[in-house]
Order: structure tokens, then sequence, then C-alpha cells
């Protein structure tokens, strides 16, 4: 076997090494261009530009088209931040709620007012449905099954 048969595979493997640590399909459009490389270069060992250029056009083509597989198959979720992550996290009533009057949750440490459109007593946990201004409206939790 050539020389340049074991520079393309040992190129395919340190690609491959690249796309593990970072999956974006970018390096896996490099493996796919170097393994076509390394084949052709297993027949024909002392074609150096048609290796090179296989390996060129190949990666080429495929780069364009992996991007748009990668952005239709990956869906990007944004990271709640602030207010918005609280948002069905659990709270433990710190003082009765009163659909009229409201109460108190702590959550992460914190106090917050809060309403609820029933009566909800102390240490009872609630998830958080939204909030409006400094105010948590909360639900209670459904009891455990065991």
């Amino acid at each position: 076997m050539s020389t340049m048969f074991w520079v393309w595979l040992t190129a395919a493997v340190v690609f491959l090494i690249l796309e593990l640590m970072t999956p974006t399909f970018i390096f896996a459009c490099f493996v796919t261009g170097t393994l076509a490389a390394g084949i052709f270069s297993y027949f024909y060992p002392e074609s150096y530009y048609w290796q090179v250029g296989i390996f060129v056009v190949l990666t080429t083509i495929l780069l364009p088209l992996t991007r748009t597989l990668a952005k239709k198959i990956t869906k990007e979720s944004p990271q709640k931040s602030n207010i918005d992550a609280l948002i069905g996290q659990v709270a433990l009533v710190t003082k009765p709620i009163d659909p009229d009057l409201g109460g108190q949750v702590k959550v992460e440490g914190e106090i917050w007012m809060a309403r609820a459109d029933e009566q909800i007593a102390v240490n009872e946990k609630v998830s958080i449905l939204n909030v409006t201004g400094t105010k948590l409206h909360v639900e209670k939790l459904a009891p455990e099954k065991e």
C-alpha cells in the first residue's frame, strides 16, 4: 500500500475525532472527502493531483448540503433566563395563598408574592404557571402516587 493511502486514512481519523468533539457536521464532510481520496489513492497511488482534487471537490459539494441538513434536524432551544426560568419550577408555600388576597412562596431561596385560583396551605408544593410583574401565578401540585 502506498504512503498516501495512510496519510488520507490518518487525516480521516483526525477529522472524525474532531467531528465527535464538535458535532456540527462540518468535519464529517472532510471525513468523507479524505476517505474518498484515500480509496482512490489505494488504486492509483501516483495520482496526487486527482487525490487532492477528489478531496476538494467532494468536501466543497458536501459542506452546503450538510449545513442545510444539520439545520433541519437540529432545533435551537432558546435558553430561558431571568424570570422566564421560573416558569414550570416547583415552589414551597411560606404564607397561605388565598385566591383574593394572595400569599407567598419560596423558590430558589427567594420569597415571592404569589396568587392562585384556589386556597393553598403553608408547606405545600406548587408549580409556577407564569409571572406577572412581581407576582407568581401558581397552582397546587398533584399528590404523588406511590
